[in-house]
């Protein structure tokens, strides 16, 4: 029961909702790219994307001084794939997830032409 009340507190914020939208589109996006593509500071990214984590919701991997995100396909428990499968489905004509995608897609092209301003 706790770990179920772990990840619906994860979802329960307007910032995590919008970055698994984001991971939900993407493979794997760096903290800068989400950073970015959320309007936010590194450390207001990095501090939900830890909750994230804890909850079970995503899985990093470090390449040198960098952090990769996505979406954790092992799972904890068997609602992680149910609410991330219901996430797929929910917001996607939200005002605030189409323009968090225009900004990714800038983002992301800024990045592979080594032009980030964070250094990915």
């Amino acid at each position: 029961m706790h770990e179920l009340i772990k990840a619906f507190k994860a979802l329960s914020d307007e910032t995590r909702l919008r970055i698994l939208k984001l991971l939900e589109e993407r493979a794997e996006l760096c903290v800068c790219e989400i950073m970015q593509a959320l309007n936010i500071s590194q450390t207001r990214a990095s501090r939900n994307l830890g909750i994230l984590k804890d909850a079970g919701f995503v899985h990093d991997r470090r390449e040198g001084l960098w952090v990769y995100y996505s979406i954790n396909h092992k799972k904890i428990r068997d609602y992680h794939l149910e609410l991330t499968e219901l996430l797929k489905k929910w917001l996607n004509q939200e005002e605030i997830i189409k323009k968090d995608r225009e900004r990714l897609k800038k983002a992301v092209k800024l990045n592979k032409e080594k032009k980030c301003n964070y250094g990915c």
